[in-house]
């Protein structure tokens, strides 16, 4: 059997392989300190081929592969296991920009390609990519193909899976499938990228991807305001939608209590209300045609708002600073709540005219099995995504056990709370290892035998990423 490690660097050079004990933290370890795993080496290869050929070496030998890219998932899928061999393929020196085009409102990329660069790559053809997450500047596209990212724009622009055209992944045993299509519209056959897209690299690995553009907007605006009960945030949502069209790009909402755990750690971050009302509502609306016709609109809806009482108050931001300033509140919700205790997040969702169902129920759920817990929400409740966060002290637990076993209780809650409401355990952040339990319990039987059918079809040695999604 080949030595693993001179392998390695006969492939992508040694300066591009760490051996264990030589700085392997950062690639073994997930952001939040959750997860820690071992690794025979962290390998960084240069593109596609180089991907295929470690791919091939590592499963002729039985090690595993757990691809990564910026690692700033939110359960633990890039993580690499505790035993058994594994090598973990890092994809940040995959980072070219492969071509972009104005006349078809596209872009392909390398799945290494940090998402605030492609972003920046389409405005310098004066397009639009409209992913945006509060990681944006360090989180890979292949990352987020793989958990099928969403992020504060799904209401106009969709999740990952409307927003990719085409792939490159490679397969368990080697093979470059290249589906790099642009093409708006092909229907010969099954859509072979849906599969690998939301599969956390368990099915291969994904190293390239065409992505839509879209026209960039010329004017903007946006709003913050505060509501007393989350009935008045749904039906200011209704509002704005009948106001306002698909002039609306953005519509997200952050609990009293998420808004005061932004205020407590992040003094550097201006709330523009006082912690009074029960939500907070962030609103945006853009346009690709030029003018200052959009706060005008923005105001007067929210002016409706206020007399039909589904606002108590609204502030429009009157300048790009003050806009960033609004936004910077939503997108301080992760690093504020990990400051505040050991989180217990939860991505769910539901049908929207069940979404304020699952807030009062969820509330009293978490309250029933964990007294005290700090029960924090924000998201995106246009599409019915609610991040719901159980925030304990880690100081009340006798141990690492008792955190968890108490963690593990109020999961159950939430999904005996989630499951009737016809909602699902993740809208964007994926399963990873932190929601493979909640999986099994959740989805129907014959979607999960369906999913282990594809898995063991397309790799029968269970080598790409290992112990992520399914039990």
């Amino acid at each position: 059997m080949t030595d693993l490690l001179p392998a390695l660097a006969a492939i992508v050079g040694p300066a591009h392989v760490i051996a264990p004990g030589h700085d392997q933290a950062p690639f073994v370890t997930d952001w939040r300190g959750r997860y820690h795993g071992r690794a025979e080496a962290v390998v960084r290869p240069a593109d596609a081929a180089q991907v295929s050929e470690v791919v091939k070496l590592c499963v002729s030998q039985g090690v595993a592969v757990v691809p990564q890219g910026g690692n700033t998932g939110m359960c633990g899928a890039a993580v690499p296991p505790t035993e058994g061999r594994a090598v973990v393929l890092r994809l940040d020196r995959l980072n070219r920009i492969r071509w972009v085009s104005s006349l078809g409102d596209a872009i392909a990329v390398d799945a290494g390609c940090i998402l605030a660069e492609i972003q920046q790559a389409a405005e310098r053809i004066d397009r639009l990519f409209p992913l945006s997450l509060g990681a944006e500047g360090s989180c890979q596209i292949g990352g987020n193909l793989s958990t099928n990212a969403g992020g504060t724009q799904v209401l106009r622009y969709g999740t990952m899976r409307e927003l990719c055209l085409g792939l490159e992944v490679v397969l368990p045993d080697g093979r470059l499938l290249e589906t790099m299509t642009a093409l708006r519209k092909d229907s010969t056959g099954y859509d072979i990228k849906q599969m690998f897209i939301g599969a956390e690299g368990t099915l291969g690995i994904i190293t390239g991807a065409v992505l839509k553009l879209f026209p960039r907007p010329r004017a903007s605006a946006v709003a913050m305001g505060m509501a007393e009960n989350f009935e008045q945030v749904q039906a200011l949502l209704a509002l704005a939608r009948s106001r306002l069209g698909d002039r609306l790009s953005s519509f997200e909402a952050m609990s009293r209590r998420q808004v005061e755990v932004i205020a407590r750690h992040m003094p550097q971050v201006a709330i523009p209300f006082s912690l009074e009302a029960g939500w907070y509502v962030l609103v945006e609306l853009s346009d690709t045609l030029e003018g200052d016709s959009l706060p005008a609109l923005l105001e007067a809806m929210l002016g409706e708002a206020l007399e039909k009482e589904l606002v108590m108050d609204a502030i429009v931001a009157s300048s790009q600073a003050q806009a960033e300033g609004l936004w910077r509140i939503r997108h301080s919700v992760s690093e504020s709540s990990k400051a505040e205790g050991y989180v217990v997040s939860h991505d769910s969702v539901v049908p929207l005219e069940r979404q304020a169902d699952f807030i009062r129920g969820v509330e009293q759920a978490i309250e029933a099995v964990s007294p005290g817990a700090t029960v924090v929400m924000h998201g995106h409740v246009g599409d019915g995504n609610m991040h719901v966060l159980a925030i304990l002290d880690p100081k009340a637990f006798d141990d690492a056990a008792a955190l968890q076993d108490r963690a593990a209780a109020i999961s159950l809650a939430v999904d005996g709370v989630l499951v009737p409401l016809g909602g699902a355990i993740s809208a964007e952040h994926g399963i990873g290892l932190s929601n493979r339990a909640r999986l099994a319990r959740a989805a129907p039987p014959l979607e999960l035998e369906l999913m282990r059918r594809f898995k063991d079809l397309l790799d029968p040695q269970g080598l790409m990423n290992p112990g992520k999604i399914l039990i």
